[in-house]
């Protein structure tokens, strides 16, 4: 058929499962385990319905607001969308145009270069080191834009402001993107690099330590020219991108702040616990500084372990992909969920022990 040969084709991003089953762990996607602040509870439960037949605020000014606000910056720097990967496709779509490649590590989110895909942004990728930590010589040359995740998805490694910094100061021509989904559960932000770089943009999300994947809520900080760019591109695109509901509720997301560093110091505490029980199960993992550990067993292969898990209906994720194949990302969850998990995991290591 003659019309499919201008049709625009793609290798989609294949997201983690999303069963809906009852007495099932999911612990695949990386979502909180807890549930939002109460005040977004209150808040929801007394929405005035009338409002949804009139557009949200297009530009989320109270949000924008309060995300000021909470990080010290001026209100012309915070950019808004519909979860962290709207704010990371449009700045793919408004920064990475020079034609170069852009660079990222070779394991990475599985998202980036898909966007690259579907925009036509030539991309290069660099080799993380052997203790999954990124090489910043491998970011000084010529590109056509810089982004990587840190804490870095999907093994939760962290690099510090020193390693950030050495490559913000190495690509002043080009925007540099740090994805800090999961930089609340004891990563570093590269937010006060912001005073000395103009070309860094710094991206966050409330799906992750502020419970709210289900409202898709993201947000990114950089120097107001980048975000005036980043504006311009997104009402060329969607004036209205984030709903009346979610900016409503993110705004009473970001005053909690206590609620914010309850449920993080939770997650932190069960994933150091969860740590040290796996050690003794035989698993081994880089140091996590995100809400997942990402594990892989001496013995057992991942695949295996996927498998029996899913049979379990307890719900991981796995990629079979070059270097990380013989992983699992395991979200941390609930300490009953991360029993009922280590409960399983014991029961069939010993098994597999037994058969060996």
């Amino acid at each position: 058929m003659k019309w499919e040969d201008n049709v625009r084709k793609v290798v989609p991003y294949v997201a983690g499962e999303q069963p809906d089953k009852p007495n099932m762990i999911k612990l695949n996607t990386n979502e909180c385990p807890y549930p939002p602040a109460p005040g977004v509870a209150r808040l929801a439960a007394g929405m005035d319905c009338d409002a949804l037949r009139l557009y949200p605020n297009s530009d989320a000014t109270p949000l924008v607001e309060a995300l000021a606000e909470y990080y010290h910056v001026s209100p012309g720097q915070v950019f808004v969308g519909v979860g962290s990967d709207d704010v990371l496709s449009m700045a793919f779509l408004t920064f990475f145009n020079s034609g170069r490649p852009i660079l990222f590590p070779d394991v990475t989110y599985s998202f980036y270069d898909v966007w690259a895909d579907l925009y036509r942004i030539p991309y290069k990728t660099c080799p993380l080191d052997n203790n999954w930590h990124i090489c910043p010589e491998d970011y000084k040359q010529p590109n056509g834009g810089v982004i990587f995740p840190n804490p870095n998805a999907p093994t939760g490694v962290p690099e510090d402001l020193k390693t950030v910094e050495e490559i913000v100061a190495a690509n002043r021509d080009v925007v540099v993107i740090v994805d800090e989904a999961y930089v609340d559960f004891g990563g570093v932000s590269a937010l006060p690099l912001l005073e000395k770089y103009d070309n860094l943009l710094v991206v966050q999300t409330f799906s992750k330590s502020r419970a709210l994947a289900g409202l898709r809520i993201g947000f990114c900080i950089g120097s107001e020219k980048l975000i005036g760019y980043l504006n311009d591109v997104k009402f060329s695109f969607n004036s209205y991108t984030l709903n009346r509901p979610a900016q409503v509720l993110g705004v009473e997301a970001v005053r909690d702040q206590a609620y914010f560093k309850e449920t993080t110091a939770k997650i932190i505490a069960t994933r150091e616990r969860v740590k040290e029980e796996l050690k003794e199960l035989g698993f081994t993992f880089p140091e996590s500084k995100a809400n997942f550990i990402f594990a892989s067993h001496r013995s057992i292969s991942a695949k295996q372990i996927f498998q029996a898990l899913r049979d379990a209906d307890i719900y991981v994720r796995h990629w079979d992909k070059p270097r990380i194949s013989e992983y699992l990302r395991i979200t941390v969850g609930t300490d009953e969920q991360m029993d009922r998990l280590l409960t399983f995991l014991r029961d069939y290591v010993n098994c597999a022990a037994k058969d060996r």
